[in-house]
């Protein structure tokens, strides 16, 4: 089955829809694919948006491949960003404000609202939840200079619509929030990857060595680099107790992650990682038997997985990533989302 990584989907009441990155990351999706797990409970937006003849055809099969919705394509769209955008400075890929993917996302959500009621029933976020998150602790007006036309037009939209939901508290927010951007200046993204210098390792004590890279599903979105090769490993002897060193390079925020090595997939350690200056780090001590196990085999038989370990995960392979940022890294500039625009006006304003 293909990797999640691939395919952006929307969570429907009974249902997925499904579509292609590259199709949707050069604005070429003709075709979306539907997946249903409860007719009954998708019978009604499912008329909506494709109509009484199609649905009973789709309901009939269980799945099938319809034309596209553009409504549809850009919220799974956003969703992928969301969860998937490989930032990485060194891969020329930049860091996306999650407060303007929010307000697009839930433009888009409204929009998919109005187009089939009921589709989303039980979705993650529904328009004044994502408005709410992007919007707190003043985010949005602080990412918004670059792109303030843009974002004020998108409230304007929203403030409407939630006049229309009957959620005035709402829709005076929002008209707030424009007209507070109607002078907004340009300016630089408040946030950029913190600056730290690679540590010093000599190789005094070092029982075992070694590189790795994240797994971008075991890890919360927007936290690390995406760039390959970024973790480094290494368990040193010492007088007091023989430890393990976790290094993970490109921190771009703060969260609760961890290490855990294993030797031919058994786990042996495991290492709370703290931010630092542009990286995570961590330390923990081994006790008698670890320590006998890393003396006693080649550190190519030990692995370290950043993150989240459980094989219940569906992770992601190198082949993944490296397709991911080719997709990405070509993408059209006339088809990126607000996001992708603001962190481009704000590299050019850096030179």
């Amino acid at each position: 089955m293909t990797h999640p990584v691939h395919t952006p989907v929307v969570a429907a009441d009974g249902g997925l829809i499904r579509f292609t990155l590259a199709d949707l990351l050069v604005s070429r999706a003709t075709s979306m694919r539907l997946e249903l797990s409860d007719g009954g409970a998708a019978e009604p937006w499912l008329t909506r948006l494709v109509g009484a003849e199609t649905s009973l055809a789709v309901l009939g099969q269980g799945q099938a491949d319809v034309p596209t919705r553009p409504e549809m394509g850009r919220l799974a769209l956003l969703l992928w960003l969301r969860r998937w955008w490989p930032a990485s400075p060194s891969l020329g890929v930049p860091s996306l404000d999650p407060a303007l993917l929010d307000l697009e996302t839930a433009v888009a959500t409204a929009d998919v609202e109005d187009l089939a009621e009921g589709l989303l029933d039980g979705f993650e976020a529904s328009p004044a939840e994502l408005f709410d998150t992007a919007i707190a602790d003043g985010a949005l007006l602080a990412a918004a200079p670059p792109v303030a036309g843009e974002v004020r037009g998108l409230c304007a939209r929203l403030a409407a619509w939630f006049d229309d939901q009957d959620d005035v508290v709402r829709a005076e927010a929002a008209a707030e929030v424009s007209a507070r951007l109607e002078n907004a200046a340009p300016g630089q993204r408040a946030y950029a990857l913190a600056a730290g210098t690679d540590p010093v390792m000599t190789g005094e004590g070092v029982l075992a060595s070694g590189r790795a890279s994240v797994d971008w599903a075991r890890v919360p979105p927007g936290i690390l680099d995406a760039a390959e090769d970024t973790v480094t490993w290494r368990i040193v002897a010492a007088a007091a107790a023989t430890r393990l060193e976790v290094e993970v390079a490109g921190a771009f925020a703060d969260a609760a992650i961890t290490a855990v090595a294993a030797r031919d997939g058994e786990p042996f350690a495991e290492v709370p990682l703290s931010l630092g200056a542009g990286r995570f780090t961590g330390t923990a001590d081994l006790d008698d038997a670890a320590t006998r196990l890393a003396a006693d085999v080649h550190s190519g038989r030990i692995t370290l997985v950043v993150g989240v370990a459980g094989e219940g995960v569906a992770g992601t392979t190198a082949e993944d990533r490296a397709q991911v940022v080719a997709l990405v890294r070509a993408r059209p500039p006339e088809a990126r989302t607000l996001a992708e625009r603001a962190a481009a006006a704000a590299d050019d304003e850096e030179f």
